[in-house]
């Protein structure tokens, strides 16, 4: 969920930010790099797909598994001269369906390599399944942080049937950690940036410092770190951990600290010389440090208000939530509960707040003093 819109430096009358924008895009298409932008049916809108004119032929992230995101695609690649038989390599920028829903029918009607986070892959190719322990996790986590039963029930529904805009996608290129992704006339170096998803992946072309960012930043919300399973294989950020819920399921399962690894991540993007930012969604970024300065000081003053209210009373991550926002529908009820959870674990890392658990429900009450 991104919640947030801080005017950042975009900022200005809307000409002016339309200017830039074209101004920016005019920029990276003389570097060879076209935004494409795609519909999909959640509340963000079109995702931004990058086409890359260079051998191979590139699209960066694809929309979601849907006819018209597809007819969309197709009438966009033919404005460039393209059909999708034409693309020979396809990149998947992280695990979230907007960005990949259509990568299996490209890679199967152009024969293109598809390419993404070597962690990734496995969850790519058995996505189903995958899925399946996706929303037994959520379903743990909404049960501990105080979401009634009936509300879990109920976003088991909804997130089973948005299963369809994804679809499984065998990687057949998998790419390591600061490792480059060459093409004929791009280099593009490949950085694990997660936080928004386990596996966010942006795509840094080094000599035009320009950076192909998928959700990592975007100029007009602010990323919703959600909380999700680790990636196999990968070191995260955790908070203590709780007992399973589930038979056969054993051991005892840390909730990774979303909000914690992207701040993590934010902080080496905003390290790089950059001159311009793609991101997956609205328009492309100019000044990436001024931007993440103003993420950061919107996830402080946010750790504070929910400091207060545990100040005032100890209550759960969803009571903070209902505080903070009222009562959101189904469908935004894990969203709010991943951002409150993300701003305790700032809390608890400086010792603002602690927690404790009663009838396996946890709460969190500011520390005396």
């Amino acid at each position: 969920m991104s919640q947030s819109r801080p005017a950042g430096p975009a900022g200005g009358r809307s000409e002016d930010k339309s200017e830039s924008e074209r101004a920016a895009l005019a920029a990276a298409a003389e570097a060879g790099i076209h935004r494409l932008a795609i519909p999909t049916p959640f509340a963000v809108g079109r995702i931004n797909a990058y086409l890359i004119e260079d051998s191979p032929l590139t699209l960066v992230d694809s929309g979601p598994n849907s006819a018209k995101a597809l007819d969309e695609l197709e009438q966009a690649l033919a404005a460039r001269g393209h059909a999708i038989e034409d693309l020979e390599l396809l990149v998947i920028t992280h695990q979230h369906m907007d960005h990949f829903g259509l990568a299996s029918i490209l890679a199967r009607r152009s024969g293109a390599e598809v390419a993404a986070l070597d962690a990734l892959g496995p969850f790519l190719e058995r996505f189903g399944p995958e899925m399946e322990l996706e929303d037994r996790f959520a379903e743990r986590m909404m049960l501990r942080h105080g979401i009634p039963p009936e509300v879990v029930t109920a976003l088991r529904a909804v997130s089973a049937g948005f299963r369809a805009w994804g679809a499984a996608v065998e990687v057949t290129r998998p790419l390591a950690d600061g490792s480059e992704l060459e093409l004929r006339e791009h280099t593009l170096r490949v950085l694990h940036r997660p936080g928004h998803s386990p596996s966010d992946t942006v795509f840094l072309d080094e000599r035009r410092r320009i950076l192909l960012a998928a959700d990592h930043l975007i100029a007009h919300i602010s990323s919703n770190p959600l909380l999700a399973r680790p990636l196999p294989g990968r070191e995260t950020r955790s908070a203590p951990a709780f007992p399973p819920r589930h038979a056969g399921e054993s051991g005892e399962e840390p909730r990774p600290q979303a909000l914690v690894t992207y701040l993590d991540s934010l902080a080496r993007t905003r390290e790089m010389e950059l001159e311009l930012v793609l991101p997956g969604h609205g328009v492309p970024i100019t000044d990436h440090a001024a931007l993440i300065d103003e993420r950061f000081r919107l996830h402080r003053r946010r750790a504070e208000r929910i400091r207060r209210l545990t100040a005032e009373q100890p209550r759960s991550a969803h009571e903070i939530a209902q505080q903070l926002w009222g009562n959101v529908a189904v469908t935004q009820a894990y969203l709010t509960l991943s951002e409150v959870l993300g701003h305790v674990d700032l809390l608890l890392a400086d010792g603002s707040v602690s927690e404790s658990e009663h009838d396996g429900v946890v709460t969190f009450a500011a520390s005396a003093g």
